[in-house]
């Protein structure tokens, strides 16, 4: 369905332009699903986008506890190709599989038995809670589609393959964009579900999007052949996937639990900003779900040329890679600054949502550079097999965001909320690429290219 790319050969500008592509169109498809409800949604109202938005904080937890299989698999595979060794690679996809089914069966279960607290915790109203409640239980019920997809994605992009994927995930946002309208306000013999329909049209687009991985899972006989998913995993490799992952995984979990902290300290202004800050957080990924594309096609790149032992590509493939992110960064910076009116009004007609969406985007606007170079310099340390570096970065900063916000809000009230998130993005990017320089200037392994790295920097 797909060509593998050679990432240890050729000219690395257009190899990293060639598997991100692929790998930014799916981030975009997968971000189109929350784009799509919050399109059908905020046509109910403002109270349904706030109910979605905050049992949405939970399914992007879930994202967290994926991360720990699909770094193990995209980088564990791509090391493995570059070293040409089949073998391991199809012991990284078996293990990443069995380990994600495990973790997501568990976090549903998890997420159904304490929904009601959870969802309680934001004390966003009855008629807010109880969307939000049935929602997050329609989600959780299919949160082993959800979870297994990302990893079907991060195995085919570990050997060059981002095509397959983004194919895949295309035919799930499709069929989502299809019933989103259907299953929220009826249509026929169909009864009108409003928010409870756009998780169900979720649900089926992930199990949809599952069933056509596995159909292509069995023409790669070279990557999925005898794979004999129901054998006793082997603890070596599992160990090696959380190792790779957990520091990722880590990171994610104390974003999204930062995340839902900022959260409550918003719904202290009503539930009305809490549907802003979703609303703009899915405009503001259109910058960071690019980035993100070629997050993963620098963490493949590296991977596979640290494994080939190919330093000189290593260095070069990284600084291509900022270059191109940084055009991304400016091009976002000026579009969310200068278009905030026109971009919020798609999602929430309300004027006085839209007056508040446009100081968030704003303000937001300002961090775009600093947020894209440090995605994308992460996505590097994860090539080299080092995960911890960006995982501690952005731990710190995003913890700090929450006296951040507490301090600026009171000085200037629900702004300073958004200046303290947008603030802590600029300071990760500053200090995760002067880390990652200073990396490159002193591994033994790349001693060869320090003064290329000091050149530049």
């Amino acid at each position: 369905m797909g060509k593998t790319i050679d990432l240890t050969e050729g000219n690395i500008f257009k190899s990293l332009i060639k598997l991100a592509m692929p790998i930014i169109g799916t981030s975009f498809v997968q971000m189109a699903y929350s784009l799509t409800d919050m399109i059908w949604v905020g046509r109910l109202s403002s109270d349904a986008v706030a109910a979605v938005g905050t049992a949405g904080f939970f399914t992007w937890l879930a994202s967290a506890v994926i991360l720990i299989a699909r770094v193990g698999a995209e980088v564990g595979v791509a090391q493995a190709t570059g070293r040409k060794d089949r073998n391991e690679a199809q012991a990284y996809i078996r293990h990443s599989i069995q380990l994600i089914v495990c973790l997501a069966s568990v976090y549903a279960l998890l997420l159904i038995l304490f929904r009601k607290p959870l969802i309680g915790f934001y004390r966003l109203g009855a008629s807010v809670e109880e969307q939000a409640t049935s929602y997050l239980l329609i989600v959780s019920l299919g949160m082993v589609f959800f979870a297994v997809n990302p990893i079907f994605t991060a195995i085919f992009n570990g050997v060059g393959d981002s095509t397959s994927p983004f194919k895949v995930n295309a035919v799930g946002l499709v069929l989502n964009i299809i019933l989103d309208p259907i299953l929220i306000f009826g249509l026929g013999p169909i009864p009108r579900l409003e928010t409870a329909g756009a998780a169900v049209a979720t649900v089926i687009a992930q199990l949809t999007a599952t069933l056509v991985f596995v159909f292509q899972a069995e023409k790669r006989t070279d990557l999925f052949a005898g794979l004999q998913l129901l054998k006793k995993p082997n603890s070596v490799y599992l160990k090696r996937i959380v190792k790779l992952g957990l520091p990722v995984a880590v990171q994610s979990a104390f974003f999204t639990t930062i995340a839902m902290v900022i959260a409550r300290i918003i719904s202290q202004w009503g539930p009305l900003p809490i549907a802003v800050q979703k609303v703009g957080s899915q405009i503001e990924s259109i910058s960071w779900m690019t980035a993100g594309g070629f997050q993963t096609a620098m963490s493949a790149f590296v991977g596979q040329n640290y494994g080939a032992k190919k330093w000189d590509r290593v260095v070069k493939g990284y600084f291509a890679g900022i270059g191109i992110v940084s055009i991304v960064g400016i091009f976002a910076t000026f579009l969310l600054i200068f278009g905030a009116r026109l971009l919020f009004a798609i999602f929430i007609p309300e004027a006085e949502a839209i007056s508040h969406g446009i100081v968030y985007l704003r303000i937001l606007g300002l961090s775009q550079l600093g947020m894209c170079v440090e995605i994308v310099t992460a996505g590097a340390f994860i090539g080299h097999g080092r995960s911890f570096p960006p995982s501690i970065v952005s731990i710190v900063f995003n913890l700090l965001r929450i006296p951040g916000a507490l301090i600026l809000s009171s000085f200037v009230g629900l702004e300073g909320v958004w200046w303290a998130i947008s603030l802590s993005s600029i300071f990760k990017g500053s200090v995760l690429v002067i880390w990652h320089i200073h990396y490159l200037r002193t591994n033994p392994e790349l001693a060869g290219w320090r003064q290329q790295a000091e050149m530049i920097s």
